[in-house]
């Protein structure tokens, strides 16, 4: 019933920028944490950053001190400024977002972004 539609993705030369946003709606009820994970072809899904409620992150080893994730609590939006970009991190982007209802915790998924970083 929650539903991430992220947007931000796209074409960008080695050592360009991109800011990706991820916009959460539907049944919100109390969020643990927000992130972004990514995929590339015939590769697994893997984190790139999240930000817990508290405002805590965390980075993957790959993206430290190029990429920082924030977030607006009052709209259900995750950002995440990717700087430095280079071909490697070309992948599907995948905001994600967790919540615990009741006795069951809950994760959701976007459709993903592009972003495809030429060398």
């Amino acid at each position: 019933q929650v539903q991430l539609v992220e947007s931000g993705g796209g074409l960008v030369q080695a050592g360009g920028s991109l800011r990706l946003s991820c916009a959460a709606s539907g049944s919100i009820f109390s969020i643990n944490a927000m992130g972004w994970w990514r995929q590339a072809p015939g590769k697994q899904r893997d984190l790139v950053a999240t930000i817990a409620s508290g405002g805590t992150t965390n980075y993957a080893d790959s993206v430290k001190g190029r990429f920082t994730i924030s977030r607006d609590a009052a709209k259900n939006t995750v950002y995440l400024q990717m700087n430095s970009l280079k071909p490697e991190d070309t992948a599907v982007y995948y905001c994600n977002l967790n919540q615990t209802i009741g006795w069951g915790s809950y994760a959701y998924w976007g459709q993903g972004t592009q972003v495809t970083v030429s060398s």
